[in-house]
Order: C-alpha cells, then structure tokens, then sequence
C-alpha cells in the first residue's frame, strides 16, 4: 500500500516555531517546558511547541475578559454569525491541510481525518453560527406578585455566560475543537482554549484561522500546556466563568473538584462503556459491520465506542463468525498510507494499558476469538482484538479500554431483565444501540438503557442537530444541538411593576 506524502504547506508549518495565541497576539511562553509532539504512527517527534505558563493562562483570560467586555459583547449577533461562517469556509478551504497535522499528531487515517475537517467540522460551525440570532428570550404571563392588584411584565435575557476555559482531549482534536468553539462564541462568550499536550498542532492551526477570519482580539485564545500545569489552573482560575471539559472519568472529577472553590459552571463529556445489543431477529448484513465499526472506530479511542457486545443466544455463533471475518479486513498502519483502516493508537502508553486489558482478559477466562495483525516496525499500533465468552464480572467488561478490544456476552430471549442489568451495570452511561427487527421491542429496551443517546440499528448518530452526552459517570450536561448552546448561556428575569390598575 503507497505511503502518502505530506504536502509542502504541511512541512513548512511543522518546521516554524509554535506560540501561545493570547490577546490577538503570538507570544512565547514563559514556561521552560517544551512540548515535543510525536507521530505516533512514526515514533518521530514532528514540532516542538512551546508551552504555557500560569502566567500565560492569566494573559489569556484577561485578554478573554476585556473582549467579553468591549467590542464582542457590542457585536450585533449577525455579525457574530458572519464571522463563524467565514470561520468555516476558510476550514474548509483549509481541510486537507488541517486533516494531514490532525494524522500527523493523532494517528487517524487520512481519510477520516480530510472527512472531519473539510465536511463535519465545518458543518458544525455553521450549524451554530444560523443560531446566533435566533437564540432569545422569553415575555412570560402578567402575574399578581404578593397578591397585589398590580400589572407586571416580566421577560427573560439570554445573556453570554462570560469567560469559557475549555480543555480538550487527544482523540479527535478537529472535532473537540470546533465543538467547544462554535457554541461558546455563537453565545457571545469567549474562549480559551486548551488542547491536550499530546495534540497542539491542529489547535495552532485553527487558531491562525481564527485570526484570519477576522474576530476581535482577545475572543479566542490558545495555550498550549500540559494538564498538570494549565488545566488545572484553569479549572481553579477566578477569572474563568464556565469550564468545558471532555475527557476520562477521573480527570473530570479532578476538575470539578478545582472549580468548586468559586462554584464555575462545569460540562463534562467523559468516558464510557457502551452496549451493542443484538436481538436474534436484527438483520445481520447491517449489524455485523456495525458492530465492527462501533468498536474499531478511531483505533477504538473513543468515549461512545461499542465495546461491549450482547448477542441472542441463537445467533451468537452464527453472528461471531461473520464477524471475525469482517474484521479480517481491518487493516492496521500509518494513517497516510492508503488501505488504512485502524491508525496507531496515540503513544506507548496508551499501547501497553491497552495490552493489559487484552493479557488480563485472557487470565480471568475470556476467549480470544480474533487477533488482527499489525505491521512491523516503528509505531503504538494495537489490533483488532474480539473476546468471546466474557462475564460480567471481568474488567474487561466494565472499565473503559478506550482501545480497539471487544468485549462479547450472550443473553437469552427470556431474561430481558438479566441483559438490562449487565447492560447498566457500569458507572458509565453514555452511548449504546440496539439492534432488531421488532420495533416494540426496540423502543422498550432503549428506554431501559441507562445512557444519554441509544441508536435503534445504528450506534451512535453524532449530527450537529442532536443533544449528545452521557449518565452517570459519563459526564454533566449535553452537547451538539440546542441544549449545546444553551450550556453557554445564562437566564435573567427582568419583572416591571406597571403600577396598580385603575
């Protein structure tokens, strides 16, 4: 398969030196630590990048500040909306660039990143940018406040929630990126932006973008840093009126507990342990590829990956063997070499926790129905791994992989209940399908999934327009669609005593 070479463009900004973005400014920051970014596909650092100081962070957010307070706070929501659109024809514009230094940093394949950067992220931008101005508030009844005969009116303002720090992780930084920024600046608010330490480039990028579409200084910031430094110094920063934050479970409770002491508001997308249900009268040609893709999908780190299967007994075995053959044509390499369909996971680290899972899934009894291949050489490449036989007591069952292992259970007919109570029985409650032929069916057991989406005969449908976030410990609050940009908001009542009737 022909290995895809990098274009110039490409090249020449990996080799240019990597500042902090405050303030409508690049500086350097004042921090000594340096950020070396790794291809992980490669195992060769790329760029350096210099990161930020909690003396960088305060720039930033005074610079946030003093934006959310002069010429953003007075820009008529048109005019907000024109600059998100510009925003995203120029990432568009852009997208076979953004998509190569999103490979580059984060391992997917070129493909699926050129798909998101020139296609879905884009879209999402605009999605926010039509609400802009058509977000607002409400006139409510006339009301008898205290049992007085007087005439009220009372109305309510939608108003910019204020400061947003936003921290992101590795995993699909294109799409957490525009994610976090689209909502919050169609809001009125403004940003600073955090990527994960192990994916700074594309951020970089988009921020240049940011500065060529034209925004106010100050509107959107970017520093680079790493977790232990900055997030959470922004997590605790009075300044900082509302934290998003996606990432695993534990990090979000580290910064819950970081913006508690001045109670900012928090969103917190985090991890999850997804069920795939697979009732014995689905139609197998559909499920079966779902099933793979569910799974496998982004080297499988993903937080709604489908990485618990529940299959019928009396298609089980028939349904196992379609889908060892499936995912037979998974093939592992360099996310720029054409016929990639799994790239590297995103460094040693991640490799060696996810091989824990697979070597102590096997130790408590789990059978490996199916092992891919990886190539030789250089790079965290992990294979397409199916275990079949897995109880619910096993980790591998429970805690999140976030790697591209999947983990098989079988159910009967009869115990709907029994499968409702593995299929809930983790802290997370995410994302989750079920698969059938029988409608009523469907609906009853998707209303029993305790997740935040369940996809009847599909998994997953991420769109613009749909609320996505999860349950339990999956996280707070929902993003994507209209309850994503009410998160960035704030209610007032404003109530007029019109004095007493006559």
């Amino acid at each position: 398969m022909t290995l895809i070479p990098f274009s110039d463009t490409t090249q020449k900004f990996l080799a240019r030196e990597h500042r902090l973005f405050i303030g409508g400014r690049w500086v350097t920051g004042q921090s000594d630590r340096i950020i070396a970014v790794e291809n992980p596909a490669r195992e060769e650092i790329v760029a350096q990048v210099g990161a930020a100081s909690p003396a960088d962070l305060d720039a930033a957010v005074m610079a946030a500040r003093a934006a959310l307070d002069g010429p953003w706070s007075r820009m008529p929501p048109a005019e907000r909306a024109r600059l998100l659109f510009r925003l995203a024809d120029l990432m568009q514009a852009h997208g076979r660039e953004l998509a190569e230094l999103s490979t580059i940093e984060n391992g997917m394949p070129i493909w699926m990143s050129q798909s998101k950067m020139e296609g879905f992220c884009p879209d999402l931008i605009r999605y926010y940018a039509g609400w802009t101005t058509k977000f607002t508030g409400e006139t409510l009844p006339a009301v008898s406040i205290r049992g007085e005969a007087e005439d009220w009116t009372v109305f309510t303002l939608k108003e910019p929630v204020g400061v947003v720090g936003a921290i992101i992780p590795w995993n699909a930084p294109g799409s957490m990126i525009t994610l976090k920024t689209a909502p919050a600046l169609a809001a009125g608010c403004t940003l600073v932006l955090k990527p994960a330490e192990l994916t700074p480039l594309l951020a970089t990028r988009f921020a240049e973008l940011v500065e060529e579409a034209g925004f106010p200084a100050g509107v959107f910031n970017l520093v680079q840093g790493y977790g232990e430094d900055i997030g959470h110094a922004m997590a605790a920063h009075p300044g900082i009126d509302k934290i998003a934050f996606t990432g695993s479970t534990e990090v979000g409770k580290a910064i819950v507990r970081a913006a508690s002491n001045d109670l900012k508001k928090v969103s917190l997308e985090l991890g999850g342990k997804s069920p795939f249900i697979v009732c014995a009268d689905a139609d197998l040609d559909k499920a079966v590829p779902g099933a793979a893709a569910a799974c496998f999908f982004l080297s499988g780190q993903n937080c709604m990956a489908g990485s618990r299967l529940f299959l019928e007994d009396s298609i089980a075995d028939e349904f196992l063997a379609a889908l060892a053959e499936v995912s037979r044509g998974y093939v592992v390499g360099d996310g720029m070499r054409e016929g990639t369909l799994i790239g590297p996971v995103i460094s040693a680290r991640q490799r060696d926790r996810i091989r824990g899972f697979v070597s102590q899934a096997a130790d408590e009894g789990a059978t490996k129905l199916f092992e891919g291949q990886c190539p030789a050489g250089k790079g965290h490449f992990v294979a397409p791994t199916i275990f079949s036989d897995v109880t619910h007591d096993m980790r591998i069952a429970r805690q999140e992989v976030f790697g591209p292992v999947l983990a098989v259970q079988r159910f009967s007919q009869d115990d709907e209940a029994e499968l409702l109570s593995r299929v809930n029985g983790t802290e997370y409650g995410l994302s989750g399908s079920v698969w059938t032929g029988d409608i009523s069916r469907a609906l009853r057991l998707a209303k029993k999934v305790d997740s935040g989406q369940v996809g009847i005969n599909a998994h997953a449908a991420i769109s613009p327009e749909t609320p996505f976030g999860g349950n339990k410990q999956s996280g707070w609050g929902r993003e994507f669609g209209r309850d994503g940009l009410e998160a960035y908001f704030k209610t007032k009542a404003i109530s007029i005593n019109l004095g007493p009737h006559s």
